[in-house]
């Protein structure tokens, strides 16, 4: 059974927009693996606190990953 592990920062994204990741991500790995594995394909989403991810040394924060997806900054 496949299990897909989903890293993001915490407060970045809602719940709605985080189940939508889970259903997206659980029919991508069906198209590849076949309708029979949906029961037993596992996606988590594990949330890492804001400021404890870091890219080419910069810790990013939820604040920076907002503006960076509404085009007001870059990484």
């Amino acid at each position: 059974m496949p299990c897909v592990d989903i890293h993001i920062i915490r407060g970045v994204f809602t719940p709605d927009q985080k189940q939508a990741m889970i259903e997206k991500v659980t029919d991508a790995m069906v198209a590849v693996e076949g309708e029979n594995m949906r029961g037993v394909t596992w996606v988590k989403i594990k949330e890492i606190e804001s400021g404890d991810w870091a890219i080419g040394g910069e810790a990013l924060t939820s604040e920076k990953v907002k503006a960076i997806a509404a085009g007001r900054a870059s990484a």
